[in-house]
């Protein structure tokens, strides 16, 4: 007997997840702001709770899911833009007219491995190519080229270095990427000569630098102070 309470509950219960998570909108798991992604376990929580333990008074779980569904989500985030956006926070400029915000993303925890992954998914390679890059609540970025802007990447002085491939990072959070020069076949003595050339006297002082395929160094400064000659 207790076998079939466990499946009526757990039917019923699956089928009211499913209505709280389509009354929480379409949106996919990976577009989730943090509000609703916590939306979402506690609403799981209170599932699992009431399946688990058949003794238990299945409205136990109902009320405080609906409580979460239409208290919360109706009235709270949907009705009030204001308080919307304290539980979701505002979404965050990464890059700003060229230059990379450093500190805005060591404040979302945001790496520069990430950016360079999500510039890629939007199929901007080149960071010197983005005039801005917001990331939004629910973790995506979106990026603006300088090309929609109508703008154009400033003249450089190109190095004698050729290779098929994407942009590749030479420096990245004042780190020499020594594996990646090793491609192109330079050593760290040529790198602090580029960037000495360009205005820059240490690897520290670079939040970004990368090579492009024409030859073409993008040197962000640390404190958002650029450096792209």
């Amino acid at each position: 007997m207790d076998l079939w309470i466990i499946l009526l509950r757990t039917v019923l219960i699956y089928f009211l997840v499913f209505l709280a998570l389509r009354l929480m909108g379409k949106r996919e798991i990976g577009k989730l702001s943090v509000f609703d992604f916590v939306n979402s376990i506690m609403i799981a929580e209170l599932a699992v709770l009431v399946i688990d333990n058949p003794d238990k008074n299945i409205w136990e779980g109902i009320v405080p899911m609906a409580a979460l569904v239409g208290i919360l989500l109706s009235i709270v985030t949907l009705k009030n833009e204001s308080l919307r956006r304290k539980f979701d926070g505002p979404p965050s400029v990464i890059i700003e007219r060229g230059e990379i915000r450093d500190e805005e993303m060591r404040k979302q925890r945001y790496t520069l491995d990430d950016l360079l992954l999500q510039l890629r998914e939007n199929k901007v390679p080149n960071p010197a190519d983005v005039e801005f890059a917001i990331l939004e609540t629910t973790g995506k970025l979106t990026v603006v080229d300088k090309e929609s802007m109508g703008k154009e990447r400033a003249a450089s002085p190109k190095v004698n270095i050729r290779y098929e491939g994407l942009p590749l990072p030479l420096i990245m959070d004042g780190k020499v990427q020594d594996d990646n020069l090793q491609k192109i076949g330079q050593t760290r003595f040529w790198l602090k000569d580029q960037i000495r050339r360009r205005g820059v006297k240490d690897f520290k002082d670079v939040f970004l630098c990368t090579l492009d395929h024409k030859g073409e160094l993008f040197i962000d400064r640390k404190d958002n102070r650029r450096s792209r000659r």
